[in-house]
């Protein structure tokens, strides 16, 4: 049986809710075999192995799995180009799906399923990428040092009290970049410069600047 890659996205996505993007190739969809499916993955959890099998053992179809880091992905896809046999990405983080759409190695899906079982503000309006999961970017710390209602923000971590004693990964970080671009939309440029400052004043380590 032969499918195009959009349907065969389709049923992979109505089946096991595995995508996080769309089809990974840059010409107008193709006739593909229907009987596997390449998918390109940074994510590195027991639960999407699970996925796999299931969507395997219900449709017969054979999930082909390539891993890697999001970018590694991305610019794999770019050089691979209109030969890339990619039919799905899922990657971490909206930035990097953003990243993805900017690439432009990303088709639109059109699906019922999809758009009924995620919210309207998990999934690209036009169809490029749905999300399939959440995550909570909590703030660890020391309970013997540290009362909760001291610190129980991110905006808490500008503080002065807490000088050089703030640790986070670099700004280059896809999570950090989403995390500055959250602020900016909910407070604005000015108030997010100034937590950022204030944030990078309590490093405890040096920024490179």
């Amino acid at each position: 049986m032969k499918i195009t890659l959009t349907s065969l996205v389709g049923i992979l996505t109505g089946l096991s809710m595995l995508v996080a993007a769309g089809c990974a190739n840059q010409t107008a969809p193709e006739e593909v075999d229907a009987g596997e499916i390449n998918l390109y993955s940074s994510r590195h959890y027991d639960t999407d192995d699970e996925l796999y099998k299931n969507f395997t053992k219900e449709t017969g179809i054979e999930v082909k799995l390539i891993e890697g880091k999001a970018e590694e992905l991305i610019e794999r896809i770019k050089s691979e180009g209109v030969n890339s046999p990619a039919d799905v990405l899922i990657t971490v983080d909206v930035g990097n799906l953003w990243r993805a759409q900017q690439e432009g190695i990303l088709q639109p899906v059109s699906s019922n399923q999809l758009d009924s079982a995620i919210a309207e503000n998990l999934r690209s309006p036009e169809g490029y990428w749905f999300g399939l999961s959440k995550r909570a970017r909590i703030i660890v710390y020391n309970k013997d040092n540290v009362k909760p209602e001291e610190l129980s923000t991110y905006e808490a971590l500008a503080k002065p009290e807490w000088k050089e004693r703030v640790c986070i990964r670099s700004s280059s970080n896809i999570y950090n970049q989403s995390l500055v671009a959250e602020k900016i939309a909910s407070k604005g440029v000015e108030e997010t410069q100034k937590w950022a400052k204030g944030l990078v004043n309590n490093f405890a380590r040096l920024a490179i600047r």
